[in-house]
């Protein structure tokens, strides 16, 4: 990654306030960006973006990606030259709660940035974050390619579907490769595995859920304990956006298209296998309990084929899922010792960027 290719450029990120946003924030004030954050809100209490003073050095602006009006301006007086999208409802269970939303801010939410920046004409890299959810999974063990279909079972899952059906769409519409001397705008999505690292706040996840029993000294309740899921710290998949990025920038018809920001193999391992794993990392340990009431549906095998990033991009893990752990663990432990996140947070990133 060139760091130098990052100072001064003008970057508007949506979803700035939440987990894997305030970790890119972070990262890309480093790199010397002019950043400007757009989010609706700060989505949990406690929050990275709060505990880590994600804020200072940076634009950030309080507003509803599902009103166009709003994100129009944002775009039209910032007028950013990279834009990457991940502003979300980013919960399966939420998602059974709150279908309406869900659909609203993933698709229409994505559809109304879409156009703004179509507008605008300012923008020359965009890169939408979807999920590993996207696809039709079906149970089978086969890792999913960017060429798997669309699916999802569940509202979240689907909306993020449709989600990259719309980037598809705009990008055949509006932004073709085949007419990229026209256009000079390079549209792409990105889909990436379960991330995991500190600051994560969310309700219904697996860390989260893990520290809150930690830190109030209760069993943990864990739901489909046997799910496998491709797991990999927060900033692997930030690393393969920045890079994806720049080579948008340099050869913009040529990386146009989906990628998947995965771990491998031997990585993807069962919730069960993650809870050991992380018992063995706190000093006086946890327990926990499975919670089979209840449950809505979740897919239980979930893996990603990245071998188009690893041979195109040159992007691959530094982390396995061991060190992910260790990492994120520390995170946590410094945290409840009242540590300076901020600068725990950005050393992370620094021991990261070293690897």
């Amino acid at each position: 990654m060139d760091s130098n290719f990052w100072k001064n450029k003008k970057v508007l990120l949506t979803g700035h306030t939440g987990f894997k946003g305030s970790w890119l924030s972070i990262w890309l004030k480093k790199l010397g960006a002019e950043l400007v954050g757009f989010s609706k809100d700060i989505p949990t209490k406690p929050s990275l973006f709060e505990v880590a003073k994600v804020s200072e050095g940076m634009i950030s602006i309080t507003g509803n990606i599902e009103d166009f009006a709003m994100i129009q301006k944002v775009v039209k007086e910032n007028k950013p030259e990279i834009v990457i999208h991940m502003a979300a409802q980013s919960l399966v269970r939420k998602s059974y709660e709150e279908p309406i939303t869900t659909f609203a801010t993933n698709v229409m939410g994505t559809v109304n940035l879409l156009q703004a920046i179509k507008t605008a004409g300012s923008t020359r890299v965009l890169i939408n974050v979807t999920s590993d959810k996207c696809y039709e999974n079906k149970g089978t063990e086969k890792a999913f390619s960017e060429n798997s279909p669309m699916g999802g079972y569940d509202p979240y899952s689907s909306s993020k579907g449709c989600a990259e059906l719309v980037t598809s769409s705009f990008r055949d519409s509006f932004f073709n490769p085949k007419e990229f001397e026209r256009h000079r705008l390079s549209l792409s999505s990105v889909r990436s595995g379960n991330v995991i690292g500190g600051g994560d706040w969310a309700k219904d996840r697996l860390i989260p859920d893990i520290v809150n029993g930690v830190s109030k000294r209760t069993p943990i309740q864990i739901r489909n304990i046997k799910s496998v899921r491709p797991w990999q710290f927060v900033l692997e998949p930030l690393f393969g956006y920045l890079l994806l990025a720049q080579r948008m920038w340099k050869e913009g018809k040529e990386f146009s298209e989906p990628w998947n920001f995965g771990p491998d193999e031997t990585d993807c391992i069962s919730v069960k296998g993650i809870l050991e794993k992380i018992s063995t990392k706190w000093d006086d340990g946890f327990s926990w309990k499975e919670n089979t009431r209840d449950n809505t549906h979740e897919a239980m095998m979930l893996k990603l084929d990245c071998t188009k990033a690893k041979k195109r991009l040159g992007w691959n893990t530094k982390l396995d899922v061991n060190e992910t752990i260790e990492w994120t663990v520390n995170w946590y432990k410094e945290y409840f010792k009242k540590s300076d996140m901020k600068k725990y947070t950005e050393n992370q990133i620094d021991r990261f960027t070293s690897l």
